[in-house]
């Protein structure tokens, strides 16, 4: 599946509100094939993370404890806030998609990635990320 923008996606919810809750997907039901999860915890407040964009993974963000605001934008100037406080949604971010996050201080954030971890991947630099529109207008 091509993901063009990112968005809010429901992650499967069981149970009820006297015993919890389980929120869980498997291949199927995801846009990708899942290469990699990894989490991220104790982020400052006053740090601000990601910074940078993908060529070609995409990835699920959720915020599997309080609450994670993500900006991103895309190569064709589409820029978006979602605001992560909930373990049953997830942001689906596509490949080019450039990101920054927000945390608060007990946010634990889990990314459910679609290929192993390759630092030729990553573009880390905006003015290289900002010159990608030109190839997507």
């Amino acid at each position: 599946m091509i993901i063009k923008e990112p968005k809010i996606i429901q992650l499967s919810k069981f149970g009820n509100s006297t015993l919890g809750y389980i929120s869980l997907s498997e291949n199927e039901s995801l846009p990708f094939e899942v290469k990699r999860i990894y989490w991220t915890y104790f982020t400052p407040e006053d740090v601000e993370r990601g910074g940078h964009c993908h060529i070609e993974l995409q990835q699920i963000m959720i915020a599997m404890a309080g609450t994670i605001t993500v900006k991103t934008e895309m190569p064709h100037g589409i820029k978006q806030i979602f605001i992560l406080d909930n373990p049953s949604k997830g942001l689906l971010i596509p490949k080019l998609c450039w990101r920054e996050m927000k945390y608060t201080h007990n946010a634990v954030q889990m990314c459910i990635a679609s290929i192993t971890y390759d630092e030729r991947d990553y573009i880390r630099d905006y003015n290289e990320f900002k010159k990608l529109k030109s190839v997507h207008e």
